[in-house]
């Protein structure tokens, strides 16, 4: 934990502490942020044209767009997307966190988290998809397509009725953090809490068991929503003139990015180079895509790879993947133990005046995905934040005087 002294971070840090996001409902993408029907929501900062779309991208949101209506046929789709007719654009500037490939429609179905003081601050992410054909896999295919309407037709409705009286966030990180999850790279523990919240809700559906079973056999599925708790935890600091609060942290496969809560809405980037780590298929390296996924934010907030010191399994799987002393860097450059983890100790907030008078980069756990969006999932390991997207972020917010 470092000690702040600019007057505008103390300002943005002291926000976010205040923010105490809950699970309020599931709402249409077109109605929750207004997406235009031939728009899809992609990870991380834009692509700079259709053609530099990655592959695992593109096929999701092939498949998004056959899901939306837009196209008959996932070749149709891929054409309507390189020529521009379906255009896509960055996820985190509508408020939304969607993990690895996953892509967001107007009809997709999103869980929306706001703050408990403050319904103006609020974001939202895209149900997790379990194992499987999931959306964050990148894989187009008709197995695909059926698990999205499934998703979107079945569970969605469910999981709608299932938080009508507002689920609380805060309780179910601290308690998963103090039995081992760090809230990104582990969520089972988050997974079992979230749905000791809402099983009652959920059995009382005609389908109420096999979505219980779903979500039971998917640990990762209280990430999303955690994903979009974090965002709207630090959306709560956002637009402090001055502050360099990292805000923002995604990547699109071929960009990494953040953003500042002095700069709204601008992106720094950086080349994304694939996450430092093993496969768990018998694949070359060189099938490693770039970094992806708007999951990097959880890490940006002060969890994942920066709370490792709290996950014993992430210790041991992916600890040699740090880089020397790097099980100190969340303590090195997270800013104020959160009231909501005061008995861990753990503590959020990062800056980027912290980042480079440490000379040290947030470090995030992604999942490895293939660059050919055939196989879906290779593995998973530690990207470290590059220092020259944080370098110019901070020297364009001291050119604004």
């Amino acid at each position: 934990m470092t000690e702040l002294t600019h007057p505008a971070d103390q300002e943005a840090l002291s926000r976010i502490l205040r923010v105490k996001p809950v699970w309020i409902e599931m709402r249409s993408a077109a109605g929750a942020i207004d997406l235009a029907e031939d728009t899809l929501l992609h990870a991380g900062p834009a692509f700079k044209d259709p053609t530099e779309i990655v592959k695992p991208v593109l096929n999701s949101a092939c498949v998004a767009a056959v899901f939306n209506g837009l196209a008959p046929d996932f070749g149709k789709a891929e054409d309507r997307i390189l020529t521009g007719a379906i255009t896509l654009q960055p996820a985190q500037d509508y408020n939304v966190v969607t993990p690895l490939a996953a892509v967001v429609s107007s009809k997709m179905l999103l869980h929306c988290v706001e703050d408990q003081s403050d319904s103006q601050v609020r974001a939202f992410a895209p149900i997790n998809g379990g194992n499987g054909p999931a959306p964050r896999l990148g894989i187009c295919s008709p197995d695909a397509l059926a698990h999205l309407e499934w998703l979107h037709q079945s569970l969605g409705p469910a999981l709608a009725d299932a938080c009508t009286d507002g689920v609380t966030l805060l309780d179910i990180a601290a308690q998963s953090v103090d039995q081992g999850d760090d809230c990104h790279g582990r969520t089972p523990v988050g997974t079992r809490l979230l749905l000791d919240k809402i099983q009652s809700r959920l059995s009382r559906q005609q389908l109420g068991q096999e979505f219980i079973e779903f979500i039971e056999k998917g640990p990762s599925f209280f990430l999303n929503i955690w994903m979009a708790a974090a965002k709207t935890i630090l959306l709560g600091g956002q637009g402090v003139a001055k502050s360099s609060l990292i805000t923002a942290a995604a990547a699109n496969g071929r960009e990494t990015g953040i953003q500042l809560a002095g700069l709204p809405g601008k992106w720094f980037t950086a080349p994304a180079s694939p996450p430092k780590g093993g496969f768990d298929v018998d694949l070359p390296s060189s099938r490693a895509l770039g970094a992806i996924g708007d999951s990097a934010i959880v890490d940006a907030l002060g969890f994942g790879a920066m709370a490792m010191s709290f996950c014993p399994v992430q210790k041991e799987n992916l600890g040699h993947l740090l880089p020397s002393d790097g099980l100190a860097t969340g303590s090195m450059l997270t800013a104020a133990v959160h009231p909501g983890f005061a008995d861990l100790g753990l503590s959020v907030g990062i800056t980027a005046r912290t980042c480079i008078s440490a000379d040290r980069a947030p470090l995030v756990s992604l999942g490895i995905l293939d660059n050919q969006g055939e196989v879906g999932r290779l593995g998973g390991g530690i990207f470290e934040q590059p220092k020259s997207m944080i370098a110019n972020g901070l020297s364009e917010l001291a050119s604004k005087g």
